[in-house]
């Protein structure tokens, strides 16, 4: 799992990631009052808007593995609560509801029955739980370019992230006890902000991609060369996301 950020680029070049997961609040439909927690939060965004609407006699909790995402989230939102915490032992228990948005598919494959287990701890009986994470087949692109960039400088190719399919997450989640209301996968084609929007990317989530890499900028360079073509319009950078959204609530 990676462990830290940029968290100052992940608010000016990756805004995008809270945008998107916008609609997994409304999926949640947190109710004032409610105890609901942010599962991944990173800067804090969704946080502050699950805490606008359990107001003030709730309470939203903010969870990241990352110091300088909880540190910023902290800096940049008075109201939320953000704790430093690893959502394989998640610290806190009797939640009504649960968000996490681009998170889980940095949880290693042999982390995620665990990390879903401590999700279902964290919350009480019906308690939701409503998560989106890269799905199969997400930045397919990204990774053969990659893989064939690491091929080309001398370095064996790697599998870098967990995108599962419904058939394959869905039963994930029925073992950790919950009962999956519903399950999609679908094609969100990701613009990323101006020409320079797949360095920053990959500055910013290609350590799984080139991290072990002496020469890690020259294998980042050649990859965006060969998705230039298929990837770059002139003036920004289009990614092929697929997304995996989940509603469950715990038995």
């Amino acid at each position: 799992m990676t462990s830290d950020w940029d968290a100052g680029r992940y608010d000016s070049d990756q805004s995008f990631v809270a945008a998107y997961g916008t609609p997994l609040v409304d999926l949640l439909d947190p109710a004032p009052g409610e105890r609901v927690l942010d599962l991944g939060c990173g800067t804090g965004d969704l946080t502050a808007t699950l805490a606008e609407r359990v107001g003030a006699g709730g309470r939203a909790v903010g969870v990241d593995r990352s110091a300088s995402m909880v540190a910023r989230a902290r800096a940049r939102h008075d109201d939320p609560r953000f704790v430093r915490g690893d959502l394989r032992s998640l610290p806190v228990t009797g939640a009504d509801g649960a968000l996490s948005n681009a998170a889980l598919h940095w949880v290693p494959a042999s982390d995620q029955d665990r990390t879903l287990a401590a999700v279902a701890r964290a919350l009480r009986p019906g308690g939701r739980f409503v998560a989106e994470l890269g799905g199969t087949g997400n930045v397919a692109g990204v990774v053969r370019a990659a893989n064939l960039a690491r091929r080309e400088h001398g370095h064996d190719p790697v599998d870098p992230w967990y995108f599962p399919s419904v058939g394959e997450y869905t039963p994930r989640l029925e073992r950790a006890g919950f009962e999956v209301h519903r399950a999609s996968l679908f094609d969100r084609p990701t613009e990323l902000d101006g020409a320079d929007g797949l360095s920053s990317w990959l500055a910013q989530f290609g350590d799984p991609l080139f991290g072990d890499l002496p020469d890690r900028e020259t294998v980042a360079a050649a990859t965006a060369d060969r998705l230039r073509d298929e990837r770059f319009d002139g003036e920004a950078w289009t990614l092929d996301y697929r997304r995996l959204r989940l509603v469950a609530v715990r038995e």
